[in-house]
Order: C-alpha cells, then structure tokens, then sequence
C-alpha cells in the first residue's frame, strides 16, 4: 500500500435513503460518519445538529437519541431514536440520503473521500415529486454538482454543514440560515 493509501477503507453506505411517494424535499449529506455507519442511521453523532436543526425547520419536537428519555421516562432505544427521526422526516415530506454509495475514505474525513461511487439517487425522483434538492455541507454540495445534478435536473440548496466540525456555525445560526433557505412547513404532510 503506497503512503498516500494509509488509513484509507473503501466502505460501502450501508443502510437505506428515508423517503416515500409524499417527500417533497430531498436532503443529501456527503457520506455517513463512522458513528452513523455504526447506527445504520444518519447522523448518528450526538454533537451533530441536524436533528435539532430539521425539527425547527419543520416546526416539530426534536427526536430523542438513544438513551434520551421518552415521554414515558424510559431511555429511547436505538430502534426507538431512529424511527421517530424517520417519522419527522417523513411526516414533514423530507427524503434524506448521501450523495456517495460507496467510496475510499479515512475514518468521517469528508475531506478524504475519493474513488466516488455516487448514489442511485433514481430511486428517491422516480417516486417521489421532489422539487427541492438541499445538500447539509460543502462537499455534498459539490458531490452532488459532479455525480448527480444532471440525473436529477435540479439545481441544490447548499447550506452549512450541521457536523461538530464546523465549530463556526452555532446552532442559532445554523438555525436561520437552514430555516431561510426553504418554506420547510410547506412541504409537511
């Protein structure tokens, strides 16, 4: 293995885009951090904000992580978390997937991603009337310009990135601007 491959994996996504015939509105990330690979789910990191940053968006009540307690006072499960952030989504005519299928990459290091294999993003437009294309980050941004842009003919919303690597971003912040950039409530079922 040559130098520059140290620490590389080629990893394949692993777990399925949220979206049915309602979704309205298309969310991509780049590719799923170690800590979502782990979950089978996206953004699985506690310290990313995208779940804060969605439930304003769409006017609704943050989705517990695992081990948040429930209105019951019982601790969420992970099977728990992960389908009351599907519901969110869904309920508010959200798809959310990755721009990249599989790829080379080192640990969550969007900045390393290479050998892109894009996404099959077919699978989302050929059923559901997607009208808005937001990407959560620069490189997903440019991802989707290069791999899928032509295949879906919508131009991107791309805003900051939710990740706790983009420390300069608060979550107020991130906030305005996300909430801006659509009519997010419009879209709700």
């Amino acid at each position: 293995m040559a130098a520059s491959d140290e620490g590389y994996q080629h990893i394949e996504h692993g777990f399925e885009p949220v979206f049915d015939q309602r979704s309205r509105v298309l969310v991509l990330g780049s590719f799923p951090s170690v800590l979502s690979r782990a979950n089978a789910f996206y953004y699985g990191n506690p310290q990313n904000r995208f779940w804060r940053v969605m439930a304003t968006c769409l006017g609704m009540p943050v989705p517990p992580n695992e081990g948040n307690l429930l209105a019951s006072g019982e601790p969420a499960t992970l099977d728990a978390s992960i389908a009351a952030k599907r519901a969110m989504l869904l309920n508010g005519g959200v798809a959310l997937w990755d721009v990249v299928e599989s790829c080379d990459i080192k640990g969550s290091s969007d900045a390393s991603i290479r050998n892109v294999v894009p996404a099959h993003i077919e699978r989302i437009t050929d059923a559901a009337s997607i009208e808005v294309v937001v990407c959560n980050g620069g490189t997903a941004g440019r991802l989707y310009k290069r791999y899928l842009q032509d295949r879906t003919g919508l131009s991107a919303i791309v805003l900051p990135s939710t990740s706790p690597a983009n420390a300069a971003w608060r979550l107020e912040r991130l906030v305005e601007r996300w909430s801006g950039a659509a009519d997010w409530q419009a879209f709700s079922i």
